[in-house]
């Protein structure tokens, strides 16, 4: 039942929070008002509320929840708390941290390291973490930049105590082996401050620490460490050079904000800079969005910066905000020892560095919309080409994987428009069998989605399947079993005796034909159909490597008398292999709780047989 615009009357003029749910209690959108009674109703009067999305919203709404709060500013902290918790599809969400990945560095570990990580909340107390970065491979291309300038451990630390000799970084230049006392922890230090400041883009402070470093080196007549620290002080001339794109920026650490929209979709571009340099940038794009660009941007900043630890001097925006004090007043809550502005700023350089925000937003956006189109395009082909009764939206591939032996296992890869989405990604033990046996564990499998399909209501467009025609009826059977009839099927099975790899003619079959259909070796809808398969082929190969090492040493430890289950369980999360196990002396052993003379001497006789 929709809701009733006469029952506004009852609603309270006082500032706060609304919930809007849809009929089934799902929170779909989540706003903030100064006088809810009077923001409300403004949904509901023609003409009133110009949004292009509005209609669409208001035809799901069934009901709608009030929250009464003291200020806007409160208003604005639960809202956004609302928006985190229920993630409203006509709301603006940006991915959080646990969504983005960063780089952590702990400055009071003794050997600190830099780490690739995605934090659930904040960061640990005590940790340092730069970030988010707009994706893995940018924070993988920063991390590796890192590693190279500064020679920090990348061990862990159960393998930092466990090392006997120095690993091939050592040798590569890559690292100072702390692990082997090679380095003093003053020496060692002096690295992980300049990867801090690094990270912080204090540049020229690097420089000038590791020249007096260097200096220091030849004065003792230690050559060695100076020309490390002189091959350290070339590359990040050499980095700096190359990144420095705006001199005017001069030591201000700056982030300049940029939105671009067409109707409910938009796109904002931040643009990071430290310094001189452009450090990267990061894009987040939405749609669905309701809000004005003065509500988006606001959103944006409560999100953007309530969990991050390098919040900028200077966070520059295309627009002034009615609600900046009350922004500037959270964040500053937030964030009490940092000092920040928050400009709209109309002409000079900082005006420079907004119109070029605004460009990359432009630009990204219509990159976005490019991609999209095109994806849409080759599924729109792939359900031309195999006759398919629905538009292929989203797509899922099994595959099961075994080696002549009774560890069966599968997985599901999923692509929705066109891209893979690893979180719907699926493992599965496959049950009840002794002995490989495809059919059966592809019916099994395919049972137990379909059931849990219908159980979330959550369907596929399409299942594609990795096998021939047998492998295409087991799916029939599975869907006719229990009784679906509006998910399309396909299976995929490569030409007979070609063997040669990205090369080979395909063959799909589909219902109700008994040839397959070929596809060249050049054709996209090949290639597309390869990357959905070979996503859910990798996964499978996978799990079914951990799932059989796992089996393999567990049982292999278990011939170990005297060592329990529980001994086995702190044996293996101390040393993580049989091998590793077999090697420790007595003493190291001895170290592990529960572990006593006697099982040493069981293990010792266990390695020598």
């Amino acid at each position: 039942m929709l809701f009733k615009p006469q029952e506004l009357d009852n609603y309270p003029v006082d500032a706060g929070v609304y919930l809007m749910k849809n009929s089934k209690g799902i929170v779909i959108y989540v706003g903030k008002a100064k006088s809810l009674k009077k923001r409300l109703k403004q949904y509901f009067v023609p003409g009133r509320d110009t949004r292009p999305t509005l209609p669409l919203l208001v035809t799901e709404i069934a009901s709608i929840e009030t929250l009464i709060v003291p200020t806007e500013k409160e208003a604005l902290i639960l809202e956004n708390a609302l928006i985190k918790k229920h993630q409203p599809k006509f709301n603006i969400l940006l991915k959080d941290d646990k969504n983005y990945i960063s780089l952590s560095i702990h400055p009071k570990e003794k050997w600190p390291r830099l780490q690739l990580v995605r934090f659930k909340d904040k960061p640990p107390e005590g940790t340092l973490h730069f970030g988010p970065y707009p994706n893995t491979a940018a924070a993988r291309q920063t991390y590796e930049l890192m590693s190279r300038l500064f020679p920090l451990r990348q061990c862990s630390d159960e393998e930092l105590k466990r090392r006997s000799r120095p690993c091939l970084l050592y040798s590569m230049k890559r690292c100072i082996a702390p692990c082997m006392s090679l380095c003093s922890e003053k020496e060692y230090g002096v690295y992980v401050s300049s990867a801090i400041d690094f990270l912080k883009g204090n540049n020229q402070k690097i420089l000038d620490e590791l020249i007096q470093e260097m200096e220091k080196a030849s004065d003792a007549l230690e050559f060695e460490k100076a020309a490390a620290l002189l091959r350290t002080i070339q590359q990040i001339k050499h980095v700096t050079q190359e990144k420095t794109i705006f001199q005017k920026s001069q030591e201000r650490k700056i982030d300049a904000i940029g939105l671009y929209r067409e109707g409910d979709r938009v796109l904002i571009s931040c643009l990071v800079f430290r310094g001189e340099d452009l450090l990267h940038s990061e894009t987040f794009s939405c749609s669905q969005i309701l809000e004005e660009e003065e509500e988006i941007l606001a959103t944006f900043l409560v999100q953007r910066y309530q969990t991050s630890t390098a919040l900028p001097e200077e966070i520059l925006l295309p627009m002034s905000l009615s609600q900046e004090k009350e922004i500037f007043s959270l964040l500053c809550d937030i964030h009490p020892k940092k000092s920040f502005k928050i400009l709209a700023p109309q002409k000079g350089d900082r005006k420079a560095l907004i119109d070029l925000a605004q460009k990359n937003a432009k630009s990204t956006f219509h990159q976005k919309a490019s991609l999209q189109r095109s994806q849409e395009e080759l599924l729109l082909q792939l359900q031309e080409s195999f006759s398919l009764s629905r538009y292929p939206k989203k797509i899922e591939c099994f595959d099961t994987s075994n080696l002549a032996d009774k560890h069966l296992v599968a997985a599901s890869s999923v692509f929705i428009d066109g891209k893979e989405d690893k979180k719907k990604m699926r493992l599965y033990h496959i049950k009840g069998f002794d002995k490989p046996n495809d059919y059966a564990a592809l019916h099994q499998v395919l049972t137990r989605r379909i059931i849990r399909a219908k159980e979330e209501e959550d369907f596929p467009d399409l299942l594609l399947i990795d096998g021939g025609k047998g492998q295409l009826n087991i799916a029939l059977e599975v869907l006719n079993e229990q009784e679906i009839i509006h998910v399309d099927v396909i299976s995929l099975v490569k030409e007979d005796g070609r063997h040669d790899k990205g090369m080979t003619l395909e063959k799909v079959y589909i219902p109700g034909k008994s040839d397959p259909i070929a596809l060249s070796s050049h054709s996209p809808l090949l290639f597309f159909l390869q990357k959905i398969r070979d996503a859910a082929h990798e996964k499978a190969i996978s799990f079914y490597r951990n799932s059989h090492r796992k089996t393999t040493i567990q049982s292999a430890i278990e011939e170990i008398p005297g060592i329990g289950p529980i001994k086995r369980k702190r044996l293996l999360q101390s040393f993580g292999s049989l091998q590793n196990i077999l090697s420790q002396t007595e003493a190291e052993l001895k170290k592990i709780p529960g572990i006593t003379s006697k099982d040493v001497d069981q293990i010792k006789k266990f390695q020598n047989k």
